[in-house]
């Protein structure tokens, strides 16, 4: 029986679907498509696959450390929970990303089967997902390094194709990786019938990968492996050692190995391709979520407090306060609570010189939401001022910050709904709804949800400096410094 291990590569900040999506908390942390977020619904995408596969308990994730909890609180939302979350300290494109999961699947002496799927795709047909799989399964269970070729349906610019060989089967044989091409050239791909989609989707064996990359790429072979191995677990994240995978050179599986295979039957891995028909994309940008997304009479995509007029093949996102759109056509308009974006939909191409700026002024714009996700929950910076800000938290239950002190604020609790445990001090106590505490300045204090439900509550800050890191922690349940 094959073992199939799913591995979601959760990498990326997805900066053309700003301002929704954030270097800190992107695209694929995001509900873009249905009620599941991207990571949800790539975790779910997998189901049993019949008695000659056996599908790990749980899928693999890699994914920048920035937003580990979030992560696993989405996999644990989504009946998907995972002791297998890999944590890069530096971005390094996915073909080390796939090293180090490779490497945790082989450290137990097993050979799974992965499926390498990125987190931040669409896939509408979830049949014809499955029915690839199990065309794909055993040629990789042989040896075979899979690809997944999407069926195209235009002339495509925006993606790169994969050439099909000769039929190996019910797949083909890999004939060669091309480039972006222009719009003459795309329909010449089309026309042919022999050219699909590069989708980024792979299936191959643990080992047969570590293989590949330690021919084609030895120095990101060594740097990846000696991450892995200097590397330790932590709750449920593996930390791969952060001064050994920034020295890792940075490429993708198709640039590092995938493209390089045809040219090298010495090696004895074979490439393929599996036709993948199933309602697929990548979300790159704004334009494409509107293509994928369900639609009025008139042509909108609409979220939130929309209300519209006269208006037609737009896509409208709105947060927190009514958008309405009178007489508009063909844009894109997306309102969170600290940014407004308006672009027309031929021009999404320029969202990533919007962010280029953000991060040039060193605006938190480009990086953060204003609501911040925390392991024990989130707190959202409602209002601010000169010496004060006042934020809304919200506690998980049963869940706990650290025990802090600041040396330049003091803060005032309001508790609206749920109970409180207070630690201030030497003082230990209980607030209820409608109740307050002031912690002073310099005062070492914790704030614990104690109850079954969620504890809701306004603090108010104020002093001569209110930045995050002003917090000096004592003890913290996450394993924060």
């Amino acid at each position: 029986m094959i073992l199939l291990q799913p591995v979601i590569l959760s990498g990326g900040s997805g900066t053309r679907l700003w301002p929704l999506s954030r270097e800190k908390y992107p695209k694929q942390l995001l509900p873009l498509v249905g009620q599941d977020t991207m990571l949800q619904a790539t975790a779910l995408r997998v189901q049993d696959l019949g008695a000659d596969c056996r599908l790990a308990a749980a899928p693999m994730v890699v994914c920048n450390e920035e937003y580990r909890f979030i992560t696993a609180e989405q996999l644990r939302a989504a009946g998907k929970p995972s002791g297998q979350i890999v944590l890069e300290p530096v971005g390094r494109n996915t073909a080390p990303a796939l090293t180090l999961a490779a490497l945790l699947a082989h450290a137990g002496g097993e050979d799974p089967v992965l499926l390498v799927m990125p987190a931040d795709h669409v896939i509408r047909d979830g049949a014809a997902f499955q029915a690839a799989i199990l065309k794909a399964l055993p040629h990789a269970a042989g040896g075979a390094m899979v690809t997944f070729g999407i069926v195209a349906d235009r002339p495509e610019t925006g993606y790169g194709y994969i050439q099909r060989g000769a039929a190996v089967g019910d797949a083909h044989a890999l004939a060669r990786f091309v480039e972006k091409p222009d719009a003459a050239t795309a329909q010449t791909y089309i026309d042919s019938g022999d050219y699909l989609w590069n989708s980024g989707l792979f299936m191959l064996r643990a080992s047969v990968w570590l293989k590949a990359i330690a021919h084609f790429q030895p120095a990101m072979a060594q740097a990846c492996r000696q991450a892995f191995e200097n590397g330790s677990q932590d709750h449920d994240f593996y930390r791969v050692d952060k001064a050994a995978f920034t020295a890792c050179p940075a490429d993708s599986i198709d640039y590092a190995v995938m493209e390089k295979l045809a040219g090298e039957p010495a090696l004895g891995i074979a490439g393929r391709i599996v036709a993948l028909d199933a309602g697929w994309s990548d979300v790159g940008a704004w334009d494409a979520l509107w293509q994928v997304s369900d639609k009025d009479a008139n042509g909108n995509v609409t979220r939130g407090d929309v209300m519209l007029e006269q208006s037609s093949d737009n896509l409208v996102f709105a947060h927190g306060r009514l958008v309405a759109c009178v007489g508009v056509d063909n844009l894109v308009i997306v309102d969170t609570p600290d940014a407004l974006m308006v672009a027309h939909k031929d021009q999404m191409q320029h969202i990533k010189q919007v962010v280029a700026q953000l991060k040039a002024q060193e605006r938190s714009e480009a990086v953060v939401h204003r609501k911040i996700h925390r392991p024990w929950g989130w707190y959202d910076s409602i209002d601010a001022g000169e010496r004060f800000q006042v934020k809304r938290i919200v506690v998980e239950p049963g869940a706990s910050l650290s025990l802090q002190m600041h040396h330049h604020r003091a803060e005032h609790w309001i508790i609206v709904k749920g109970t409180a445990r207070i630690t201030r001090g030497e003082e230990v106590f209980l607030l209820a709804e409608n109740q307050s505490t002031y912690i002073p300045l310099g005062v070492t204090h914790r704030l614990e949800n104690p109850g079954k439900f969620r504890l809701e509550m306004i603090e108010v800050q104020s002093g001569s400096y209110l930045g995050e890191d002003d917090i000096v922690r004592f003890d913290d349940t996450y394993g924060r410094k």
